[in-house]
């Protein structure tokens, strides 16, 4: 009965721990004592070999829950491999109109998973690279804990 119980779990963890994400890349910075200023660019280089596959694009954010803003501020920047570059704000909600956080949260701490982009493709193989930095008016801004990006690798192909 033990081999048996064995067999089973040893299964079941790994049928399991296929159905996650395929993550192409996945990176998480820790802003320092919780304070992110305007010189703490955070920069994400990946590569991208499958121009046919389609790719979702996530960020998530980790906030104390007296973080005083609604909003965070951000502005995106993308390098392709061509070295043409890209610049586009984003603002992302971390809360409701009513002050109600979104993500999971518990007494002193929330992570939100937001999506920047579904359904993404990529025209050139090559090195590409997204920096972000904070766009507040407030520098530092207080209570964003971490920050982490990931390139999600969908199933699908165009």
């Amino acid at each position: 009965m033990t081999i048996r119980l064995i067999l089973l779990l040893f299964f079941g963890t790994l049928i399991f721990s296929a159905c996650g994400p395929d993550y192409l890349y996945e990176h998480d910075y820790e802003i320092p004592g919780g304070e992110w200023t305007y010189a703490d660019r955070l920069e994400f280089p990946f590569e991208i070999d499958d121009t046919s596959r389609i790719y979702n694009l996530w960020l998530e954010i980790g906030f104390n829950t007296d973080y005083k803003y609604q909003n965070l501020y951000t502005r995106v920047h993308t390098r392709f491999p061509s070295g043409e570059t890209l610049e586009e704000p984003l603002s992302i909600e971390l809360a409701d109109k009513l002050g109600r956080w979104y993500g999971d949260c518990n007494n002193s701490y929330c992570t939100l998973r937001v999506p920047i982009q579904q359904g993404a493709f990529f025209n050139q193989p090559g090195a590409y690279q997204i920096t972000l930095e904070q766009f507040m008016r407030q520098d530092p801004v207080r209570g964003i804990r971490n920050i982490g990006f990931q390139v999600e690798r969908t199933e699908i192909t165009r």
